[in-house]
């Protein structure tokens, strides 16, 4: 109970921190992508299931508030949460590698898609100036935060665990 409050506000701080405050500490219109930090540190912090849902709620965030169609980003960030899910098995919380090529990973996947379906299906081919002006300019932006607020996550999520098991251990 306490990890989905906690999952909960997470989601909530990050998008408001998103679409407020990072919106003027932009670098040259790039702002980072707490989302996809988030969708996809539970991913495979929890798992496939919970970065699902992590995934499915904070698009269902950005669809409700800045979308033009609903469930477009939902979808997006479900799949990127649930791909992240299947490396719980090789994830270690001491190393901050995994995360970060994960993270990296997820963003670029990210704005792909994004890419390909709000672009190029529109016929605007001008894929070299979205890469170089956009993406990875976000990519790098979205890793620099990614070294603060990461490590957050991890130390209050390792808090969590440690309550969890002792009330499982004094109720056993």
């Amino acid at each position: 109970m306490k990890r989905n409050v906690f999952i909960a506000i997470m989601i909530i701080i990050c998008f408001v921190l998103q679409s407020t405050l990072f919106k003027y500490l932009n670098f040259g219109g790039i702002t980072p992508n707490l989302l996809i930090i988030i969708t996809a540190a539970f991913g495979f912090m929890c798992g496939k299931t919970c970065g699902l849902l992590v995934g499915f709620f904070v698009g269902l965030l950005c669809d409700i508030f800045f979308g033009d169609v609903l469930c477009f980003h939902a979808l997006i960030y479900m799949y990127i949460g649930y791909i992240n899910g299947n490396f719980k098995q090789i994830f270690y919380k001491e190393d901050i590698k995994l995360p970060i090529v994960l993270i990296t990973c997820s963003d670029i996947v990210f704005g792909l898609v994004y890419y390909v379906l709000l672009f190029l299906l529109r016929g605007r081919f001008h894929f070299v100036h979205y890469l170089t002006k956009i993406m990875l300019p976000e990519v790098v932006y979205t890793i620099v935060v990614t070294l603060v607020l990461y490590p957050i996550i991890r130390m209050i999520t390792s808090k969590l665990d440690e309550g969890e098991k002792r009330s499982e251990d004094s109720f056993a």
